[in-house]
């Protein structure tokens, strides 16, 4: 693939992921579009939504896990472009959400109802406080590079695609993995739960603890010594009590 098209590719899964970030915070929310994980078709039985929303939930855990294994990368570039190695991660992904999105069946038996105004703002700050990490950890880290852009505008360059380097740069001096405590923040956080959005939460939050323990493990591989002295100084989703 040439570099203009890999260029052109890379930016359309971008556009696509964007498209499927806003609507899972949408989805999430139950607010603003018709299918949320409240909203929409409802399946004949409990048994068998709660089926098809496993399916989904697992097709997207072991896409997104083997697929960011280093063994299978090594393997997957064999037969793609390098360059484009993490813009059809994301894309595959992204088109991995839209089809959960859209296949997601509603389970509505209400777990909890905050009903009082101050809990309501309260449960809803949170789940605003909650994207807002998620984006702003991405940012931090480098978010061209986490999605697959910093890549190909690098190979349109014709400049060498070198790795990232190991840094501690705002919420990661207190904790390893903040991005992923704003995704368990915005999923728990609803004055509103159902039975299908709590499968939908202790799914990915289990699904979370699971990807982090794989991802600390290539983490240590790459990085050494330095990322080992970092897992001791700093704790992985809440920063207090501190280390020493």
């Amino acid at each position: 693939m040439g570099r203009i098209l890999s260029f052109i590719y890379g930016m359309v899964a971008y556009i696509i992921f964007l498209g499927s970030f806003l609507y899972a915070i949408a989805f999430v929310g139950d607010f603003w579009v018709p299918k949320t994980i409240n909203a929409g078709p409802e399946a004949e039985s409990l048994w068998q939504a709660l089926l098809v929303n496993a399916g989904l939930l697992g097709l997207f855990a072991v896409q997104h896990s083997v697929m960011a294994r280093q063994g299978f990368k090594e393997w997957w570039t064999k037969m793609i472009p390098k360059p484009i190695e993490r813009s059809t991660y994301v894309l595959l992904s992204s088109l991995i959400l839209i089809l959960l999105f859209w296949q997601w069946r509603p389970v509505p038996e209400v777990i909890w109802s905050v009903e009082a105004g101050v809990g309501q703002a309260a449960l809803t700050g949170l789940f605003w406080l909650g994207w807002g990490i998620v984006l702003l950890s991405t940012f931090m880290i480098n978010h061209f590079d986490l999605f697959g852009l910093r890549q190909v505008y690098l190979h349109l360059r014709d400049k060498e695609i070198t790795p990232v380097k190991f840094k501690e740069p705002g919420l990661y001096k207190y904790l390893r993995h903040p991005l992923m405590l704003g995704f368990i923040i915005a999923f728990w956080a609803t004055p509103y739960m159902t039975l299908g959005h709590l499968v939908f939460s202790i799914a990915t939050t289990g699904y979370i603890f699971v990807g982090i323990w794989f991802e600390e493990r290539d983490l240590i591989r790459h990085h050494g010594e330095k990322y080992k002295k970092y897992r001791e100084r700093v704790r992985m989703l809440v920063p207090f009590p501190r280390k020493s």
